[in-house]
């Protein structure tokens, strides 16, 4: 091998005849070669264990039903970007105002990622900006609250139990939970418990007292759509920033499924990877016409760099970038429309089922089923339905006394949608849905108690007498056959081998 390697830096190099010196120059070469060996090796072979756990998770997604609202799952371009050569380079600041030299080409990606981010949501350039450097929604959110208000001010957002997100201030008697209520005074504003509906009268009438500089519309368990409009008579009558954080709805937003916030808000934010179905990463839009914030796009951009982050991750810009081009796409608005209508099908299916459902619907993406009428807890349900391969999370509903122990569960149609499947195909899950839930209720009654490791003992174990482990796995193979006909973006299906460590029926 060192002969062959001599010969080829040889050729490479154009190098004198041998020497002594010369020669011990070819060893220290072909050492370093060695030494960067493992650069070019690929990841089964380099890490074989990393890959194992990739495969099983592939293995998952494949023989699995995937309904959790906050994800999706993306396209094999955008993987592909999100895993090149990108990753090598860093590039703090702003195309042409780089702290790094060699950003050339990187800038030439970002700037392409803002047009595309800003056509994806039919922004004219002049009256809108955008940050597209944001690691996730949450720096996102942050950055953005860092730009329109100082530490102490006071923000207003959706509380969590009525469906709003952790980064919109939450907090309990005990604990300031996240940095948007350490950081800044927050007030949450809510649901009318009749209708679950967003109470704007309510939300007014505690703007006028509370006096809030910041008023955040958008959540992560809603499944309507919002006023916008309202909220900004709201906002300018207080003399608040109004901010929209779409990360769950923006696909939809930008397929014209929904109302647009930004004929209304200030700024806007969003993820990446939920109805955009694009990587994991966060987007920041700002006004650049506001005649009481000139400075703002220069807040906002200061903001995310050197305030709240270092270097851009370029290779997820990339990836964000491959996305957005998609969203433009005739093909999106088809994708979109087609989440919306399941997400019905989904909700009509189970409210004949006799279920409870907060609105009693959907406008959009997700469904939150409130369990509490059934006596059952979301975590029991959640933990169900992952023994049977249905991907869920337990979530708080508008009444439960603690988030820690909700009384609902989330259900989302994108991810779904996205492996081809129609109004028919949601009414197969859904019905796996409800086989589940009452499941649930007969092995809670085995069970003996409320407690959730012995619900969980029943049904992961045969004991005499009992039907519920039984139940538990018949249903589990009729999901996997189920799913596993479907196809998975990014994922050769026809050959994909059941790989090492999973546990097949």
């Amino acid at each position: 091998m060192l002969r062959s390697l001599t010969r080829s830096l040889t050729r490479t190099f154009i190098l004198p005849p041998r020497t002594p010196s010369h020669s011990f120059t070819l060893r220290t070469m072909a050492s370093a070669v060695d030494f960067n060996k493992i650069l070019y090796a690929p990841l089964a072979e380099s890490d074989p264990e990393v890959q194992n756990i990739i495969d099983k998770e592939t293995w998952r997604q494949l023989n699995g039903l995937e309904l959790i609202a906050s994800e999706n799952l993306t396209s094999l371009s955008v993987m592909q970007a999100n895993g090149s050569i990108l990753t090598n380079k860093y590039s703090e600041g702003l195309p042409g105002a780089r702290y790094y030299g060699g950003n050339e080409y990187i800038d030439e990606l970002e700037n392409l990622c803002r047009q595309r981010a800003l056509k994806a949501f039919n922004l004219d350039p002049a009256k809108w900006g955008v940050n597209v450097q944001p690691y996730s929604g949450s720096t996102a959110n942050f950055a953005a609250l860092t730009a329109l208000i100082q530490p102490q001010d006071r923000l207003m957002g959706l509380g969590l139990p009525d469906g709003g997100h952790l980064t919109h201030g939450y907090y309990t008697a005990k604990k300031k939970m996240t940095a948007s209520s350490i950081y800044f005074q927050s007030f949450p504003y809510a649901i009318t418990p009749e209708s679950n509906l967003i109470d704007y009268a309510g939300l007014a009438a505690q703007a006028k007292i509370f006096k809030p500089r910041l008023i955040i519309c958008g959540a992560s368990a809603y499944p309507r759509d919002w006023d916008y409009a309202e909220l900004k008579k709201t906002a300018e009558k207080e003399g608040a920033w109004l901010l929209c954080d779409m990360a769950h709805t923006s696909g939809l937003i930008a397929a014209q499924e929904l109302n647009s916030p930004f004929d209304y808000c200030d700024v806007v934010t969003t993820t990446t990877h939920k109805t955009l179905r694009g990587p994991r990463a966060g987007l920041i839009f700002y006004r650049k016409d506001l005649e009481n914030a000139k400075d703002l796009e220069k807040r906002v951009n200061e903001a995310v760099f050197p305030a709240c982050q270092g270097g851009p991750h370029n290779n997820t810009i990339a990836a964000v970038a491959t996305a957005l081009r998609q969203v433009a796409d005739p093909s999106f608005k088809a994708y979109a429309k087609q989440v919306v209508a399941n997400a019905r099908t989904l909700a009509s299916t189970l409210l004949e089922h006799g279920y409870k459902l907060q609105t009693g619907g959907t406008d959009n993406h997700l469904v939150l089923w409130d369990l509490r009428p059934l006596g059952l807890t979301g975590s029991k349900v959640e933990k169900v339905c992952d023994l049977m391969g249905i991907t869920i999370n337990k979530n708080a509903v508008s009444g439960d006394a603690s988030a820690q122990v909700p009384g609902g569960i989330r259900l989302g149609t994108s991810a779904l949608t996205s492996r081809n499947m129609t109004e028919v195909d949601i009414k197969v899950v859904a019905d796996f849905l409800h086989r589940t839930v009452q499941l649930s209720l007969l092995l809670q009654k085995e069970a003996g108690t409320k407690m959730l490791k012995d619900f969980v003992r029943v049904a992961t174990t045969q004991e005499e007498g009992k039907q519920g482990f039984a139940q538990v796995k018949q249903l589990r193979e009729e999901v996997r056959a189920f799913a596993s006909k479907w196809p998975l973006p990014g994922v050769d299906t026809a050959n994909f081998k059941t790989p090492a460590g999973v546990e097949e029926d």
